[in-house]
């Protein structure tokens, strides 16, 4: 995520690294850089010097020049003044209706159908909510049966008319049936288009004049940069949305719509797609995305998402098994599914301050951990629970079973010994929140 304008903004912010003499040449020479790091991640021109002259007038106001770690005070302005153009404050979602009705929007191929299951999956997994997701989108057939899917996959009813072709009417009916059946949440899926139209702009207005949403969402594509502000100040002429959502900041996104689209739309960015599984969202923190994208990593978010699938009952009985050496492969698989449970691999990795750098041009699967879970999986129940009986003859037959060789049967046994008696060490002083953290979070106080 933003790992090119990552690198080239630590770049020039380098210029007042250190101990050398600083001058204001030295800060007009970073600002000059990040202007030009701003660019090539597609930043609007007149941002980008708006931007910079803000950070040379702080930096030079706030004596700089005189402080004995002027390169820290710079990268603290910078994040400052990246926050702000970002949005500053974190935005939440307005659910105040009875049901809650939120409107997607936004151009054919954005991703806005995924989002809207993505979104319903948020809602009733973080938030207690029971959402309707209903399918508007009558000119493509196959966006109706990708919604249905999607519903299915996550256990969220869809609400669609094949039979009616005026999404008017069936974003009402659907609204209608969210009352008659106990939603207190309605997610309108409605048809994108390959480019910014009249015809299309007339029917999403007359939607939101219809049914009079609490949220009107523009979901925009991270990845198109500045032609995605565009399209977003145009879609906000005519819808005056309250939010934008921005989906596959995953992908090789350059942060130009992320970084921008606030300034020129004034409107919030209220969450991000951060990958393909119906759990890859999260809010949107401008001072977050901030840290981020200046390698300073984003250790809040990880630990929220740690807790997300901590289980104090499940930790309590692990650090029971640890006690009485006891912990087995079954207890290992079972934490390799909490970790997975958490996101991208690389995405959590990038979350670590300073990760960032270190995993620079590094290939990380996402499915990092499959073949260990072949390895175990190829184990018989007894071999899971008591590893020391894993002789040669059996590693071989594990081998075999799972498609590796002996020598990683015999790496994995080395690591997993080095593991359990390091847990073993920490259930001493201090060993309780080490145990949390192998419990699948980082530890509650």
């Amino acid at each position: 995520m933003f790992d090119n304008l990552s690198e080239k903004l630590d770049k020039a912010l380098h210029v007042l690294k250190g101990h050398g003499q600083i001058t204001e040449i030295n800060v007009a020479e970073t600002t000059k850089e990040v202007r030009r790091a701003l660019l090539d991640a597609d930043v609007n021109f007149k941002i980008a010097k708006e931007f910079t002259n803000r950070v040379k007038e702080k930096a030079l106001g706030q004596n700089v020049l005189t402080t004995l770690q002027p390169g820290q005070l710079m990268v603290k302005i910078v994040k400052d003044e990246l926050t702000q153009l970002m949005g500053g404050e974190t935005e939440g979602i307005d659910l105040s209706g009875s049901p809650s009705i939120i409107l997607m929007s936004g151009l054919q191929g954005s991703g806005k159908t995924t989002f809207s299951g993505k979104l319903a999956n948020y809602l009733k997994t973080k938030k207690n909510k029971k959402p309707l997701l209903v399918a508007c989108d009558v000119y493509r057939p196959a966006a109706i049966d990708q919604l249905h899917v999607v519903g299915d996959q996550i256990g969220i009813e869809v609400f669609s008319d094949r039979e009616n072709n005026d999404p008017i009417a069936i974003a009402q009916a659907g609204v209608a049936h969210a009352k008659a059946n106990g939603h207190n949440v309605v997610i309108i899926d409605t048809a994108g288009r390959l480019a910014v139209d009249e015809r299309m702009m007339n029917e999403i207005s007359n939607i939101r004049n219809a049914i009079k949403p609490q949220e009107t969402l523009f979901v925009v594509d991270s990845m198109t940069g500045q032609d995605a502000v565009n399209t977003a100040k145009a879609f906000n002429d005519v819808l005056n949305f309250d939010g934008v959502i921005l989906t596959k900041l995953d992908g090789d996104t350059r942060g130009g719509a992320a970084i921008s689209i606030k300034s020129v739309v004034d409107k919030p960015i209220k969450f991000i797609g951060t990958g393909e599984k119906m759990e890859a969202i999260d809010v949107f923190h401008p001072s977050r995305m901030a840290d981020r994208i200046l390698g300073m990593g984003d250790v809040i978010s990880l630990v929220e998402r740690a807790q997300e699938q901590f289980d104090e009952e499940e930790a309590r009985k692990i650090q029971k098994k640890i006690a009485k050496n006891k912990f087995g492969f079954d207890d290992f698989l079972s934490q390799i599914q909490q970790i997975k449970k958490m996101g991208n691999i690389k995405d959590l990795m990038g979350m670590i301050p300073g990760a960032g750098k270190a995993l620079k041009g590094l290939d990380i699967d996402d499915d990092a951990f499959k073949h260990i879970e072949a390895i175990i999986h190829s184990m018989t129940p007894d071999e899971r629970s008591t590893p020391s009986k894993l002789n040669a003859s059996r590693k071989k037959r594990i081998a075999k079973g799972s498609g590796r060789d002996v020598q990683e049967i015999n790496q994995l046994l080395k690591q997993f010994d080095q593991m359990s008696k390091m847990m073993k060490m920490m259930q001493g002083g201090g060993g309780k929140k080490m145990m949390q953290m192998m419990g699948g979070g980082l530890g509650r106080k």
